[in-house]
């Protein structure tokens, strides 16, 4: 298990970047498909996977599938954790 320490890392590690901190930021409004959260970004669909895969790792975005659309909510317990 990890320590609150390393928790922390990885989601501060994650948030360095501008295109996932533009993602967090649109997540925290709403949850929101994969798709859609590509829209505004000049990249591929691939690329913006990419990174929602390191937000999930850092453990501050949560995604689902149904079907053939996946979305991505906030983890909240993580980012509380972050906030303060």
């Amino acid at each position: 298990m990890l320590s609150e320490s390393d928790l922390l890392d990885r989601a501060f590690q994650a948030l360095a970047d501008p295109t996932r901190r533009a993602i967090v930021e649109r997540l925290v409004r709403q949850p929101t498909t994969v798709s859609a959260l590509a829209t505004p970004f000049d990249m591929s669909l691939p690329a913006v996977m990419q990174h929602l895969a390191v937000l999930e790792t850092a453990g501050l975005v949560r995604s689902h599938k149904t079907g053939r659309v996946r979305t991505c909510t906030i983890d909240p317990v993580a980012m509380r954790l972050v906030e303060h």
